[in-house]
């Protein structure tokens, strides 16, 4: 047996879950009481940085405690498989298969994931190439610097790239304009731009006086030579040139000869770039930015995900690096760096072929096993009342799982735009149960996966997921759910048929705190047991009428006692009854007949005594303050608000939702099972201290 204490997690500030070992549990809430947190905790429990998602927002902004989600007692669990909408929508409905990829779970046995771990020491040994050429990491991030320095349009470079700003008007390094050469130390030393920076920022003080504003020396004669170095270099373009050249000797290795001789003419040039130089290094980029996508690529190779193992050797050779597609960076060097890289890939080739083969074969293996859950797949379609069956076809080296209608004479193609909600949920739960057969995890959990079919689909998985001989019987698993119709199946209608005997309980929720109350057997009851055992039990004369008038309702038993009832909780000083001509007043041997009958099921009944009661709205309220059961609350609620109300929601829950009773054949007590949403009783409470 597992203690799950769950703290600090999205509306959760504290929650106790007990989960016994080999049986289903079942957690029974209302919406919003935090069952996916539940989940969602659990399944994070050993992950801290999944967990840290689950931060109440409450926290997010001011957290001067520090403090985090927390999960404890369920370290006993190490692997956990859990059902819920994320799990539905990894399945993609293909138009020539039903689902993608569902031979995966069939698939994953020890004997594949042991073929995968030697793809990924294959891919390993690539990787530890570029661990061991320090070079290699250096020229990606040299191939990126450069590339960045480009900005191509389709008319040639962009005029705001970088290396037009460093080249656009020569290289003013290599070759000082005339009359500036005094300047040549400055300018070609390892300070030259924030020389250039610091000469011409200096050069708007020169009309405040005639003397340098440097050196304070004489400027008669040397205006025009000292403004001329602003004219001519500008530190930010400087600094583009500095850095291209750098990067440009840092691959001069990688050009070939040709091209390196160009690149020297051009980065050395004089004057502007012309027209052809422009094409020339646009061609040069892109030859760049191809050698660095697929170096890059390579790179993440340990990475690399293959969505269908049968691709694996075309994945691969797409892989190599064919220097013939960047010539003017095919150069011996470069060729040395890369040959080891393609020769690495071939020897991957030949073993993954080798791995790819043996994979096939476990597929068609496998292929054989699913035909044979093929019968249980049809007959759980058959009984749930769905009007298809899945045929397992060869095609190819390959095996799909096709849907049939039992209209149409060949497979359903396009199965997304046909299937409903609820059709591809219940593929996807079948799914998910053999998933689970074959992982094998410690504890599974099953986040509201029956609410929202009707129900005999309902009973239909319960009984695939529990009852079968390859199902979940016997498994530890946490089921969620907002739906009671699972608990009176297993429990009331057909408690023999489940064994382990499942266990049930109700998850209450107040002010961030969850605990549970058990439920067994005798807790489902119709609603005129539930009336009557709070009639016998309720300290409170009037909860006890409330809920005598709710057990005639539910009996249709519309007669003189209900009639008296129904004028009591309306404040009518003479009560009233309904007949085929109207409303018309109740005789006093009515009344008298009513109240002796009443009598007999509450002791001391008296209308004149429970009137004047009911009609004190601080006597109602401070019975409505002292009331445990929020369901008892909302009945006082409807005597006291008297035709005023938070809201129409607030009263339409109120008015409808708790009304009339009768389609629940068994149901909870609800003054012991809290199932009012909390907001809807703080409403009332909020409410009631208005009036």
């Amino acid at each position: 047996m597992a203690n799950i204490i769950i703290k600090n997690c999205n509306s959760i500030d504290e929650s106790h879950i007990i989960i016994e070992e080999c049986k289903l549990n079942i957690k029974y809430g209302i919406n919003g009481t935090g069952k996916s947190t539940i989940a969602k905790a659990i399944e994070y429990h050993s992950s801290p940085d999944d967990l840290s998602s689950l931060l109440p927002f409450k926290f997010r902004e001011n957290n001067p405690a520090g403090i985090e989600p927390q999960v404890e007692g369920a370290e006993v669990f190490s692997t956990i498989m859990l059902f819920n909408e994320e799990y539905i929508n990894q399945f993609v409905f293909k138009e020539e298969e039903l689902v993608e990829n569902s031979f995966e779970i069939f698939i994953k046995d020890e004997k594949y994931k042991e073929n995968l771990l030697a793809i990924e020491a294959l891919f390993s040994n690539v990787k530890t190439i570029f661990d061991e050429n320090e070079n290699l990491s250096r020229i990606i991030n040299d191939l990126n610097e450069l590339s960045k320095a480009f900005s191509t349009t389709s008319d040639g470079l962009a005029r705001n790239s970088k290396m037009i700003k460093a080249l656009g008007g020569g290289n003013k390094l290599e070759n000082i304009p005339d009359g500036l050469e005094g300047y040549t130390e400055y300018l070609k030393s390892d300070k030259n731009t924030s020389w250039i920076k610091w000469q011409t920022s200096g050069g708007g003080f020169l009309g405040i006086s005639s003397k340098c504003p440097y050196c304070t020396s004489p400027t008669a004669g040397k205006i025009e030579t000292i403004e001329k170095v602003g004219q001519e270099y500008n530190d930010k373009a400087i600094e583009h040139l500095l850095n291209i050249i750098k990067v440009m000797e840092s691959l001069k290795i990688y050009f070939t000869d040709e091209a390196q001789i160009t690149i020297d003419e051009i980065t050395k040039n004089s004057v502007g770039l012309n027209e052809a130089e422009e094409e020339f290094l646009k061609g040069i980029k892109k030859q760049i930015d191809v050698l660095k996508n697929e170096l890059e690529r390579l790179q993440r190779i340990a990475f690399f995900t293959f969505n269908n193992v049968d691709d694996m050797v075309e994945k691969i050779k797409e892989l190599r690096i064919k220097l013939s597609l960047v010539p003017q960076l095919n150069s011996t060097n470069t060729q040395e760096i890369i040959n080891p890289l393609n020769s690495c890939l071939d020897e991957l080739i030949e073993k993954a072929a080798e791995l790819t083969g043996k994979i096939n074969i476990q597929k068609r293996q496998i292929a054989n096993r699913i035909i044979l859950y093929k019968t249980e797949i049809n007959n759980f379609l058959k009984f749930a009342g769905y009007k298809y069956t899945i045929e397992i076809e060869s095609i190819g080296e390959e095996y799909k799982m096709k849907l049939r209608h039992f209209d149409l004479s060949i497979s359903v193609q396009k199965g997304n735009q046909h299937l409903s909600f609820g059709e591809k949920n219940a593929f996807a739960l079948i799914l998910f149960m053999y998933d689970c057969l074959s992982k094998n995890p410690d504890l599974i959990i099953l986040d509201d996966p029956i609410s929202s079919f009707d129900k005999n689909k309902k009973f239909a998985i319960i009984e695939k997921l529990f009852r079968g001989k390859k199902s979940l019987r016997g498994k530890t698993v946490l089921m969620l759910t907002h739906d009671i119709d699972p608990i009176i199946d297993i429990l009331k209608i057909l408690p023999g048929n489940f064994e382990p005997l499942p266990v049930a309980s109700f998850l209450k929720s107040r002010n961030g705190v969850i605990h549970e109350i058990q439920i067994v057997r005798d807790d489902l009851m119709t609603f005129a047991q539930v009336c009557n055992e709070n009639i016998t039990n309720n300290p409170e004369i009037i909860t006890k009428l409330i809920y005598l008038r709710r057990y005639y309702e539910v009996l249709d038993d519309k007669g003189v006692e209900y009639q008296l009832l129904a004028s009591l909780f309306h404040k009518r000083d003479i009560p009233k009854k309904f007949t085929s001509i109207g409303e018309i007043e109740m005789s006093v041997d009515e009344i008298s007949e009513a109240s002796e009958s009443i009598k007999n099921k509450i002791t001391g009944f008296d209308y004149t005594q429970q009137l004047e009661i009911i009609k004190n709205e601080a006597t109602l309220k401070s019975i409505y303050s002292d009331c445990q059961s929020d369901y008892e609350k909302l009945q006082l609620f409807r005597m006291i608000h008297v035709g005023r109300h938070p809201s129409d929601v607030i009263q339409k829950y109120i008015n409808e939702t708790y009304h009339i009773e009768n389609e629940y054949v068994s149901q909870l007590n609800p003054t012991k099972y809290e199932m009012i949403p909390e907001f809807i009783v703080k409403e009332c409470d909020n409410f009631i201290v208005t009036l």
